[in-house]
């Protein structure tokens, strides 16, 4: 039988300690989350609405077909800057007339739905997903153009966007502009460069320079309509493909041309999956609230694939590291899950073969983190720890089947990297709000700060000062946990969004329907050299 036991007790004292640090931790994030939520406030939400205009979220909820998921990707981008939560920009994944779609969409609510350094970086990891995964990509228009106070970190980098548009298209993936109001400037090549352009009469502006640039740069008197209206780019300029009367005219229209799109997945949706044979729920309870306690990673695979059906690959052998075979919503899967926190040698090895393997037969691979890097110890450099862990990064750096990345606890070190981290291009990698990622952990690093202060000061002759010691590794310390959590490293990109547990495998499986949208085909060689 490969249905997996679990040992997990919702009765026990420690499972509620577990499930209730969780929460606590959700309810932050839940916080932290109704920031981006709020777009640019409550006073510019209620001037958006005067006008007869629809916020973004409503947009998109009328874009996607009814009763279908939207998976929403970076929401905290900004977070912890000193630019809004969400970076005034909403980006995911969702279903248009049957068609999965990647979407972004400016929010108009929050400085005009200008774009802040953070608002390019979201876009190109949304660009990144949509293209890498062949998915047809609707651009929900609104802005302003660049936030000019941020300018000199944007205008260089963000001529990028135009190429991704035009790279995408060359690739025969759709792209799809519907326009609600300006769109300037740099703005302007958003419909420029999309395939299909749709416009709302009376609402959309499109122009390279406005009538007060137009002035400057040419002495000539314009007015926004026919400089740039919607009509004037439906009937003039050829521009505009489709001119809507009004918002949900639009969005009608956008529904419309991706029906036409002809649109096919390179594979078909497999069957109806069984769910697990336990509740999502009790994944509440597995993390411990101190990341040093282990857990076995087994409970959170019971919780997440298909059946609880699990095939584990060499289950005696480097057993800090859980490999095997499942399917998850009836995709197939190679899951590698950190058991005991620390990779080994023999970890390391299993861990090259087991995604070679993976590659030999396309199957995508999950990675679930809990990590706290690679062994050290003169025991362990002596028996090749460096070149097996070089190994397995090898293996993942190389990899050409879709890799998913769930961080569920510690990831740190270049364990981060073996177990294909952001540097390593997951297709997607979420977090949990369990998880804590750095170069190391936070005493750990404090700890080696003040030995090399110690051993300095030695080799100088000078007197060691305990007190500012003490002093330096509570700050440092103080400073590493604040950068490894979650909400920080959500904030930076570094992830695709922090989520609740419970939702793991609904995100999963939405991950792995959007990726089969692409050929999944994994490297047959051409892993470079192995050092034995």
């Amino acid at each position: 039988m490969t249905v997996l036991a679990s040992a997990l007790d919702p009765a026990s004292a420690e499972y509620a300690a577990h499930r209730d640090a969780m929460l606590a931790k959700l309810a932050e994030l839940d916080t932290e989350q109704a920031k981006a939520l709020e777009g640019g406030g409550a006073k510019y939400v209620e001037r958006h609405r005067k006008r007869g205009k629809l916020l973004v979220r409503e947009r998109i909820e009328l874009l996607l077909d009814p009763d279908t998921p939207f998976l929403e990707l970076s929401p905290l981008a900004a977070w912890g800057s000193e630019y809004p939560v969400g970076a005034s920009m909403v980006t995911g994944i969702g279903v248009v007339a049957g068609v999965e779609c990647l979407i972004t969409a400016n929010d108009p609510t929050v400085r005009g739905g200008a774009s802040n350094p953070w608002t390019l970086k979201k876009a190109f990891r949304a660009h990144e997903i949509g293209h890498a995964n062949r998915l047809p990509s609707i651009h929900l228009v609104e802005s302003g153009g660049a936030d000019l106070p941020s300018q000199k970190e944007i205008f260089i980098p963000g001529g990028a966007l135009f190429k991704h548009l035009t790279r995408s298209s060359a690739a025969g993936i759709p792209t799809v502009a519907v326009v609600f109001g300006n769109s300037t400037a740099g703005g302007a090549y958003v419909p420029g460069m999309c395939d299909h352009v749709i416009m709302v009469k009376g609402r959309a502006k499109v122009f390279l320079g406005g009538p007060p640039l137009v002035r400057m740069a040419t002495g000539e008197e314009s007015d926004d309509e026919s400089l740039g209206g919607a009509e004037m780019h439906a009937r003039t300029s050829g521009l505009a493909d489709h001119l809507a009367e009004d918002e949900r005219d639009a969005l009608r229209q956008a529904r419309r041309v991706v029906s036409r799109l002809n649109w096919r997945k390179a594979h078909p949706d497999p069957a109806p999956a069984d769910e697990p044979k336990y509740d999502p729920e009790e994944l509440l309870g597995v993390v411990p609230g101190d990341l040093r306690t282990p857990f076995d990673p087994r409970e959170v695979i019971a919780r997440v694939v298909d059946a609880s059906d699990f095939d584990e690959f060499k289950p005696l052998y480097g057993t800090s590291l859980v490999t095997g075979w499942a399917a998850l919503h009836g995709y197939p899967v190679g899951v590698l899950a950190n058991a005991q926190g620390v990779l080994f040698s023999a970890e390391s090895q299993k861990a090259a073969q087991f995604i070679q393997l993976a590659n030999q037969r396309d199957i995508p691979l999950l990675f679930l983190h809990n990590t706290t890097g690679y062994m050290v110890g003169k025991e362990y450099e002596q028996g090749g720890i460096i070149k097996h862990g070089a190994m397995m990064i090898n293996a993942v750096s190389n990899s050409r089947v879709p890799h998913l990345s769930v961080l569920m606890g510690a990831s740190y070190g270049a364990g981060h990297y073996g177990m294909c981290g952001r540097a390593y291009d997951p297709r997607f990698l979420f977090a949990w709000p369990s998880a804590k990622s750095a170069v190391m952990g936070p005493q750990q690093l404090a700890g080696v700060l003040s030995i090399v202060a110690r051993q300095s000061a030695a080799a100088k002759g000078t007197p060691y000062d305990d007190d500012a010691d003490a002093a330096l590794r509570a700050m440092v310390e103080q400073q590493i946990e604040s950068e490894s959590l979650p909400m920080f490293l959500s904030g930076r990109l570094y992830d695709d969004g922090v989520i609740d547990p419970r939702d793991t495998r609904t995100i999963l499986g939405i991950c792995l329907s959007a990726l089969h949208t692409a050929p999944v085909e994994g490297a047959r060689g051409g892993f470079g050299v192995f050092r034995m």
